[in-house]
């Protein structure tokens, strides 16, 4: 019995081969009929008997293209078509916008061996790509995927890649940034004034590559000089990592004292050289997605001191790109590789702002002529036992794209925190997560937000009807939100409780609704409903309400944001709640000795009288504080830097925790600082606090044994912290939700966001 169904296949379904790829099988089950794609997706009909029909859908569903991510398939028959053969037909782009943007993604092994083979025409080519390989989201101005559509628009394919391209049997088929030495992009070595070095010469590959940009950039960075290097996503800020000098050369232009740097290195046998990793730790290493992975520390390695001062791990990661590939032929030692950026700026992604901005900071420029649209920074990732704890969701991973049972009615924008921001869009049955924006501290960080709202906008056509933003009045997105309001009336904004929305972000990702979690959400810095500022919370939980059951014992933090900083500050604040003021002034603590008497006796009267000195009950800020007086840390260069020291120093597995109370729902911290002081040893300090937080969380959920626990909230970026909660889970046979896709830190904010909202619509509260 011959049949005809048309089918509709959504999720991540565009740029990956997925036409070819039925194509491919329509051919082998002799049916026929068509596949085209289309703004929400791909729609095929396909004709022919019903038993070779079925065989096909259940190879849709089971063995789709590798790069994939296939989130519903929808069959309908319809009458017969008598079609004669089946084709690949052009794409619509007048349906309703709704197919999820493909992340960029790492140099295959089939284009690897291509760029090494010198019979092969794209030998040595910088830009070489597949089906299966390449950029998406940093070329894309909107959808669908197609070459018109990205910025490989400029670029006239030449007779050779375009019969590849129209090929259906071909890797490249379709591949929207396909080109080659005589088509392509070229590379174009600058100083750091804009003057041309040199470049390689379209048409003619070969002819002085004695003199080619990458072979003078590896020479300039042998010799020392730092060399920024366009990714992807934007620009690496590049220097030989195994070089003190130079290393410390980038840290005084940048102005960069200690935040830990990148490395990326030439293959997994030389990161061997440079940290200890397990099994999984390689597969993250060597996945497609290629994140920078924190690993420990191998003693007695040639990496710089300064890459990663005074902690036990480095961030690593592996080339991504040809252009990545074909630098390490050249040189024979690692590279710094940090985003090329400004303090509180985005990633830079064009070579005439890198020379404006960081033209001091630069020797050369390794630029080329394939236009960047959209901004993505480097994902970063550990391993938390054999969980995978995500610092950063950008390149490689996001977009992210998260199906709905049901879909909604409204279009929703949430727009996050103001640090780590993310946005989310919420329309159909869909929710898109976009990557790591950043901090938005400054005027150009509020342009990126921007931009990537409008970029968003554009890949669906968007239009907003509701906007979900954070509680506090001042950060940038709530006032972005409120301005919006400004302008349209009609438009709804809602308002979400900061550490509520971490916990929701988690909800999010394992599509909880009803069910109700002990959920932990400790952060630096969340605007409370009380008005003051929140970060040690313990909350029950769904996905429509919360309810606070437990909260550090509030602490004042002397200098406001400024404590943030100086975690000598809040260790001082601590010793000021414990002791009295005579009592803290005869302690031999480093804290006390790191100000003078006076100062000590001025920040004694200005934490009595509130001034300047906001409460919070904020788990960040206790880090700091147990930080500091055990003299691990007294001033942050970084964020998270006295987290970070705490987990290098926790060394003793048997640690004992320190006493605590838990009065009338706050959890009392005063006896723990006590014992500190009594012995500040650094590394008894820091394992027995750890051991204490463990202790906390499950005290808190012994009283709740029929729900299961939640984790948010930046602090769980700790992995040692993470690791000894998560094994004790196990042991305890307590059920729990860790976010496993996203980041615990502000970067999920949006999607919790997005959460609030959604069910809101479902059950038309909104």
């Amino acid at each position: 019995m011959i049949k005809h169904f048309y089918i509709t296949v959504t999720g991540v379904v565009q740029g990956v081969g997925f036409r070819p790829f039925v194509f491919r099988v329509a051919k082998e089950l002799g049916l026929k009929g068509s596949v085209s794609n289309t703004a929400s997706g791909v729609k095929i009909h396909i004709e022919g008997k019903k038993e070779k029909i079925d065989k096909f859908i259940e190879y849709l569903k089971s063995n789709p293209p590798p790069l994939a991510k296939v989130e519903s398939i929808n069959v309908e028959e319809l009458e017969l078509a008598r079609f004669e053969r089946f084709e690949i037909i052009s794409s619509d782009s007048k349906s309703e916008k709704v197919t999820s943007v493909s992340p960029d993604v790492t140099l295959c092994e089939e284009c690897l061996k291509e760029l090494r083979d010198p019979a092969n025409r794209r030998y040595a080519y910088p830009f070489i790509n597949c089906t299966n390989c390449g950029p998406r989201y940093t070329i894309t101005k909107t959808v669908p995927y197609d070459r018109p559509n990205t910025s490989m628009a400029k670029f006239e394919m030449c007779p050779e890649c375009k019969r590849e391209y129209e090929d259906p049997m071909n890797r490249r088929y379709h591949a929207q940034p396909i080109s080659c030495w005589n088509c392509g992009p070229k590379l174009t070595l600058l100083d750091n004034t804009g003057n041309i070095i040199c470049e390689t010469e379209v048409s003619t590959p070969y002819r002085g590559l004695d003199f080619s940009p990458i072979k003078e950039s590896a020479k300039r960075l042998k010799n020392g000089e730092i060399v920024a290097v366009k990714g992807l996503g934007g620009f690496h800020l590049m220097c030989d990592a195994s070089n003190e000098n130079s290393v410390k050369l980038l840290r005084e232009r940048k102005r960069r004292a200690s935040k830990p740097l990148a490395i990326m290195v030439k293959s997994i046998d030389e990161v061997r050289s440079l940290a200890e990793f397990n099994e999984i730790e390689e597969e993250w290493l060597t996945s497609r997605e290629r994140p920078i992975v924190l690993l420990k520390k191998r003693v007695g390695s040639n990496l710089a001191p300064s890459t990663a001062p005074n902690i036990d791990r480095i961030g690593v990661m592996l080339p991504y790109t040809p252009l990545h590939e074909l630098l390490f032929d050249y040189i024979d030692f690692p590279l710094v590789a940090t985003s090329a950026n400004l303090s509180d700026e985005p990633i830079i992604r064009d070579s005439k702002e890198l020379i404006e901005k960081l033209g001091s900071v630069v020797d050369a420029v390794l630029d080329h002529d394939r236009d960047i649209v959209n901004a993505c920074d480097d994902s970063v990732m550990q391993v938390a036992g054999t969980q995978p704890l995500w610092l950063r969701v950008a390149r490689g991973v996001a977009p992210l794209t998260f199906a709905l049972k049901e879909p909604i009615d409204r279009k929703i924008l949430a727009v996050g925190a103001n640090q780590k921001s993310t946005i989310a869009l919420g329309f159909g049955d869909r929710i898109v997560l976009s990557p790591h924006i950043g901090d938005l501290k400054s005027i150009e960080a509020m342009d990126y937000f921007e931009r990537t709202i409008n970029t968003f906008k554009r890949f669906y056509d968007f239009t907003i009807d509701v906007i979900v933003h954070d509680r506090h009045p001042v950060y940038e997105t709530t006032k972005w939100a409120k301005e919006q309001k400004s302008k349209n009336s009609g438009l709804k904004i809602l308002e979400v409780q900061h550490h509520y929305a971490h916990a929701l972000g988690v909800m999010a990702e394992y599509g909880l609704v009803d069910e109700e979690v002990v959920a932990f959400c400790w952060d630096g810095t969340g605007y409370g409903d009380d008005g003051s500022i929140w970060g040690g919370e313990v909350m029950i939980a769904n996905a429509k309400r919360f309810e606070r059951i437990a909260t550090l014992s509030p602490f004042k933090l002397i200098g406001g944001e400024r404590a943030v900083k100086e975690p000598r500050r809040t260790a001082l604040s601590l010793l000021f709640e414990v002791f009295t003021l005579e009592e803290v002034l005869e302690l031999s603590l480093l804290t006390v000795k790191e100000f003078s008497v006076g100062e000590i006796k001025m920040f004694h009267k200005a934490w009595e009288r509130g001034i300047n000195s906001p409460k919070t009950s904020s788990m960040g800020r206790l880090f700091d504080a147990v930080s500091s007086l055990c003299g691990i840390c007294q001033v942050s260069g970084f964020e998270g830097e006295s987290g970070m020291l705490i987990e290098a120093n926790a060394k003793k597995e048997d640690a004992k925790p320190y006493p605590f109370t838990i009065e009338n729902g706050r959890v009392m911290w005063q006896d723990m600082v006590r014992e500190i002081v009594k012995n500040p040893d650094q590394k008894v300090t820091a394992s027995r606090f750890l051991a204490t937080l463990v202790e906390m969380v499950f005290v808190i959920a012994e009283k709740y044994r029929d729900k299961p626990l939640l984790f948010a909230g930046g602090v769980f970026q700790n992995r040692a912290l993470v690791e000894k909660i998560l094994a004790r889970c196990k042991d305890e046979n307590r059920e729990f939700y860790f976010p496993s896709k996203v980041s615990p830190n502000d970067g999920a904010v949006a999607l919790g966001q997005m959460w609030y909202g959604v069910n809101l619509t479902k059950f038309k509260i909104l």
